[in-house]
């Protein structure tokens, strides 16, 4: 169905598996613990673009300047580099 589904807007959102694995993954509602509480341990989003969920994913862990989504936002605009592998 692409990036509508049902006529809503698939929005981006980085969940944190239970394995410490962390996974970009796109919904088009806001994820739960009855939708998503098997696969994740925690989501954060949404996030506005893609690149910053990938830069959120690859560099967030432990990094005091990547703790909300806005400043992963932030980043993503000031690093302007190309997703690559989406």
């Amino acid at each position: 169905m692409g990036d509508k589904e049902m006529g809503k807007t698939m929005k981006i959102w980085l969940g944190y598996g239970i394995d410490g694995k962390r996974e970009v993954f796109k919904a088009n509602y806001e994820p739960t613990h009855d939708s998503h509480g098997h696969i994740y341990a925690a989501v954060m989003g949404p996030f506005r673009t893609m690149r910053a969920a990938l830069i959120t994913r690859d560099y967030g862990k432990g990094n005091p300047h990547l703790q909300t989504v806005a400043d992963a936002e932030k980043v993503a605009k000031r690093l302007n580099v190309r997703v690559i592998g989406r």
